[in-house]
This record gives C-alpha cells, sequence and structure tokens, in this order.
C-alpha cells in the first residue's frame, strides 16, 4: 500500500476534499492510473470534482515529487504513487497493464565504465516487458 496520504499530510499540503479523493484514488500498490481514470473514479466519490482540478491536482503532485509520470510506448501518462521506494516497471505489451517491479541487482553498476562516455550518471530506469497471464492465455 502507497502511503501518499500519509506523505502529504506531513508536508503539510492542503488537503481539499478535491485534492483528498485524488489522493485517495492514487493510493495503493501497483496504482498506474490514466489522468482520466483518475478523474472517473474521483467523479464516482465525488461527483462535482472537475477534470482540470483532477489535471491541476495530478502537475501539483509530480512537481512535489509525490507521484511519477510513467509513460510506455506511447500511451497516456499514468501516475505512481510509489514516488519513495525505489522499483522498476514490468509492462503487459498487450493490454498495457503495468507492475512495480523490485529486482535485486543494481542497474548503475551494470553499465561498464567504458559505456558512460564521461557521463556522472545518477540513475537508471529499467522496463521490463512481455505479456502479462491474461494476454499470454489469448495469444495460445
Amino acid at each position: 500500500m502507497s502511503d501518499l496520504l500519509e506523505r502529504l499530510r506531513g508536508r503539510g499540503w492542503r488537503l481539499t476534499s478535491q485534492r483528498r479523493v485524488v489522493a485517495e484514488v492514487l493510493d495503493g500498490d501497483h496504482v498506474h492510473l490514466t489522468a482520466d481514470e483518475v478523474h472517473a473514479r474521483a467523479a464516482a466519490r465525488l461527483p462535482e470534482i472537475s477534470r482540470a482540478t483532477v489535471y491541476n491536482t495530478l502537475g501539483e503532485l509530480v512537481t512535489l515529487g509525490e507521484v511519477i509520470e510513467v509513460s510506455t510506448d506511447g500511451r497516456a501518462k499514468r501516475y505512481d504513487p510509489n514516488a519513495h521506494h525505489a522499483h522498476q516497471h514490468l509492462v503487459c505489451t498487450g493490454c498495457g497493464t503495468i507492475r512495480d517491479v523490485h529486482p535485486t541487482g543494481d542497474p548503475l553498476a551494470d553499465l561498464p565504465a567504458e559505456q558512460r562516455f564521461g557521463f556522472a550518471v545518477a540513475g537508471a530506469e529499467v522496463t521490463y516487458r512481455g505479456l502479462c497471464p491474461t494476454c499470454a492465455g489469448a495469444a495460445v
């Protein structure tokens, strides 16, 4: 379970009813919703919430570093509340499902010095791709 709401409270971020419902929708494991999905789920809880409020809130959360924007293969941006726990992503090339994964290796250590071309490498993003069980079953 993500700790998004607790982190926002700890920062003293003003939790209006609209902001709270967006944070509640994003809270959880393996949450990678599009802005439209966040809006639909937020509107189910708070019908008067506008699409603009959802987009603005998501933008603020990204700027604060409390939510990560995830883009895969030109699909709609998704929002990941797991911003404070090191992880990579596993993406289904069929349906686009995204799961957080925690490999044990260090991707920075796997990049040989001669392949760094003088860069002071500060981070690495690894995306694993394949078919989820549902899509793999449909392909048979």
